[in-house]
Parts: structure tokens; sequence; C-alpha cells
């Protein structure tokens, strides 16, 4: 076990070292910088740029050392916790972003609770109450969350919130709140806000989760081992949690891997729709003005979040999953 998690440690290690390489390339990719690009803002408001300033401005955002130079650079600060300087904002990185982690990281939690705590009970009903009017009702239900856009979703339940309980249209809370310090008052207006992201965000992975686990179960349920078991006089309950149940959740554990960083990324359209002061907007901005350590430090985190989850995924299944055996070669 212990030889298992160093080299799954190790694995992970590589593997953001090589996705680094890749973050680092791809946002040089686009010609020029974020100073080209600060540069053309600044004359189109009409004032004049003298070569001297442009290159002042060079080594002071250290553009003027070569690539691999300042790969080196933004890699140790990362090792180190120095997410870098984001030439945009004028600010380190890490302040930019702790400004609204907090609240993106609530978000993204409360919605993949949501996302479990609705899918699953929808998917185990309908796959075992197959054929009947209230499985075809959520199966409806589920196609009409994958086919619903999430943006047409959030200006619906923006309004409907605003109308039926008085909640202010976008935002994670009241205006009012916004440069307050926190208290009970503030934390109530944010749950009151909550609900409307997490819906809107959650929704077509629900709908998609509550088909998969429907179909895994269902094929489980058709097993032999099923109705060996059902004729031994177990109890339908007994026999759903301890056999099919643990088999079809695999490809859930599975996803665990990749469920994090697709909400996280996921969500920057809805929270520039509804105005979210989350990460997502940030992003998009970031990678529009080249501003590369911010953007290269949102990358990195998003990659964090795979390596972490597939990780931990391989944990679970190992607990869950009997058939599979931790550094067994050749598993009978």
């Amino acid at each position: 076990m212990i030889r298992y998690l160093t080299n799954r440690l190790m694995t992970m290690v590589l593997t953001l070292v090589a996705v680094s390489v890749l973050v680092f390339a791809i946002i040089q990719l686009p010609p020029g910088d974020y100073l080209t690009s600060y540069i053309a803002e600044i004359q189109a408001q009409g004032e004049q740029v003298t070569a001297d300033k442009i290159q002042f401005l060079r080594e002071e955002y250290g553009l003027d050392k070569p690539l691999w130079q300042q790969y080196l650079v933004w890699v140790t600060g990362l090792v180190q916790g120095d997410l870098g300087y984001s030439f945009e904002y004028n600010q380190p990185v890490a302040d930019v972003v702790g400004e609204r982690m907090p609240l993106t990281l609530l978000l993204n939690a409360a919605t993949v609770l949501f996302i479990y705590l609705v899918s699953f009970p929808i998917g185990i009903y309908s796959a075992t109450h197959q054929y009947s009017w209230t499985d075809h009702g959520l199966s409806f239900l589920g196609f009409l969350g994958l086919a619903t856009p999430n943006f047409l979703l959030a200006l619906i339940l923006l309004y409907l919130a605003n109308v039926w309980f008085g909640t202010s249209i976008g935002g994670l809370m009241a205006p009012e709140f916004i440069d307050a310090p926190w208290s009970m008052a503030k934390l109530g207006s944010v749950l009151a806000h909550l609900w409307v992201p997490v819906v809107v965000i959650g929704t077509a992975g629900t709908a998609g989760m509550i088909r998969r686990l429907r179909a895994n179960l269902l094929d489980e349920l058709h097993r032999q081992y099923v109705t060996t078991a059902r004729a031994k006089g177990l109890s339908e309950r007994r026999l759903l949690l301890k056999y099919p149940l643990r088999m079809a959740l695999n490809p859930f554990i599975a996803d665990l891997g990749s469920i994090l960083p697709q909400i996280v990324s996921g969500s920057v359209i809805i929270s520039a729709v509804m105005s979210l002061p989350t990460t997502g907007p940030m992003l998009l901005s970031s990678l529009r003005s080249q501003d590369m350590y911010l953007a290269g430090s949102f990358l990195m985190f998003l990659a964090l979040l795979t390596v972490v989850g597939m990780f931990v995924s391989d944990l679970l299944l190992a607990a869950l999953d009997p058939r599979i055996r931790l550094g067994v070669k050749g598993a009978r």
C-alpha cells in the first residue's frame, strides 16, 4: 500500500510538472504579451508611449528575459507559494485570487453536494421502478435539464427569485453587504442568493448523473449474482445496498477527478451572466489580456484539482470494489 501511494504521488508530481510546461507554452502562443495589449490600449486612448517607457515596462514586468527564464521564475514561485504578480490588477496573484476564492469554493462545494444529493435518490428510484410513470416523468425532467441552456435557466431563475422572494438580481449577496465585514446578516444574504447559481450550474450535471446511474444500476440488477442473492432470501433493500449499488458507483467515483475542475471552469459563462464574484470571470479576463501569471495560476489550480481528485478516486475505488487489488500483478 505504501509503495502504491508513493508511486501515485510521484506520478502526480511529474504530471504537474508536465502540465506547467504546457500551460506556460499555451499562454505564450498568442502573438505579443500583456505589455503589447497594454500599450495598444494606451495608444487607443490617445496617449503616446516612448521607446524608453516600453523598455522600462518590459524590465519591470520581467518580459525582457528569455521564455525559459520566465518559466523558471514562475515555477519556482509556485513551489514556494508565490503565484506571481498580476499585470492587469497590479497586485500579487495571491491577493487577487484570495478575494474571490472563498466564495468560489463555497459555490463549487454546494454545487457538488447538490448534484449528488439530488441525482442519487432519483437515479436509484428510476432504476428500481423501471418503466413506471414516475420513471418516465423523471426521465423527461432529466432530458429537459440536459437540453436547457444554463444561461437561459439562469435568467429565468434570477427573475423568479426577484419576483417571489425579493432577491436582488446578480451577485452572491445584496449590494449593501458587498464591502461590509462578515456577519450573520451577510451570511444569510449569501445563502439567499446561493441557491440560484447552484441550481443553474448543477442542473446539467445532475441530469447526466441520473441517466448514468440509472443505466449502470439496471445493468447490475440484471446480473446473475443478483438473482442468486434474491433466491437465497436476501431482502431487496439489503440486496440493493450491498451489491448492485456499490458496483454501479464505480464510474462516479472514477469521475471525481474531473467533476471538480469541470465545475470550476464550466461556471465561467454562468458567473459572467449572473455577475458572480467568483474566479471564473477573472480567468476569462486574464486569458484575454494575456496576464500570464494570473492565467497560469488558475490553470495550474485546475490541474491540481484534477490530479488530487484522481488520486482520491483511486483510493476510494480500491476501498469500494473488492475486485480491485492494489500492487498485485496478474490479479485472479
